[in-house]
């Protein structure tokens, strides 16, 4: 698997499960990490939450290969949305028509009639995923389009009710092109689920994705090395806020780490109400615990 995109870096890395409507995301996949329980995890919940769910595969997949992709859904919702329409499979050719050629502004006025149709339907919301290889096909590679489409589409998800990740295959566009496009994007999907990342600042620890298991290891260590050392300064900090799943090993170990730093300068937990919940049972210090955040 090739290096990641940004996501070590990036001040909106996060796992798709805490994507929020309004939100505008950026994947790169590839063929070890291909994306598909991404993608699964962004239409199970937007049809949990009664949005409308447009779906942009690979222009190389037809529908029917797609629906085989999806099928890994948890319960009956992904065959109830496509039965409904709630859930719709298309390509950017056929939402552009009857331009033949791809423009931001073309894009943007069929996006903009899609929102308008799903308040009308009663929808709670718009989410569409779209594998940027449609560029590839109907922008004829004008790599610059495409770019300036991306900075540019602010406009659409100012109201909250439009969401949108922009799929990115590795393989098939140049390195800085991926680079500038996850900069543009205010927000950074990691490439799989089950996959961690650590941001460290000076007194700040923050955990993106599942800590687990098979992530048991890694979150430790950086754990331990934040509070082997911290500044003498200024309270420190364990940011749980993009933590998407929280193993009770993991937990039991940061409370451990916890009980054992210094009393000073203070250690804060900042977390979920349910990270919470699974941390005073681990035996924290409830003092410690910020859900405020």
């Amino acid at each position: 698997m090739g290096r990641p995109v940004g996501d070590e870096r990036h001040p909106g890395t996060l796992p798709v499960q805490h994507l929020r409507p309004g939100d505008h995301a950026f994947l790169c996949y590839d063929s070890e990490t291909p994306g598909w329980d991404v993608l699964t995890a962004f239409v199970w919940t937007g049809l949990a939450r009664g949005e409308k769910v447009i779906v942009f595969g690979p222009p190389r997949l037809s529908d029917a290969e797609l629906r085989t992709r999806l099928s890994d859904a948890p319960g009956p919702l992904v065959a109830a949305g496509c039965e409904s329409a709630q859930l719709t499979l298309g390509s950017i050719r056929e939402l552009i028509l009857p331009a033949r050629r791809f423009t931001a502004e073309r894009q943007w006025q069929r996006i903009t009639e899609e929102a308008r149709a799903a308040r009308d339907d009663g929808y709670s919301g718009l989410r569409a995923y779209i594998d940027m290889g449609w560029v590839l096909d109907v922008g004829e590679g004008d790599f610059d389009l495409m770019m300036d489409r991306e900075r540019r589409a602010g406009h659409l998800f100012t109201d909250g009710f439009y969401s949108e990740i922009c799929a990115y295959e590795r393989t098939r566009f140049p390195g800085p092109v991926l680079e500038a496009m996850c900069r543009a994007h205010p927000r950074n999907l990691l490439p799989a689920l089950g996959q961690l990342r650590i941001q460290r600042g000076a007194s700040v620890l923050r955990v993106i994705g599942d800590a687990d298991t098979a992530t048991y290891e890694r979150f430790g260590r950086a754990v331990a090395d934040l509070l082997r050392d911290p500044p003498r300064d200024r309270p420190v900090t364990v940011d749980l806020l993009r933590t998407g799943f929280l193993g009770a090993d993991c937990a039991a170990e940061l409370v451990r780490a916890v009980a054992r730093a210094p009393a000073r300068p203070p250690v804060r937990i900042r977390c979920s109400p349910g990270h919470a919940l699974l941390l005073r049972r681990c035996g924290a210090d409830p003092a410690v615990l910020d859900t405020a955040g």
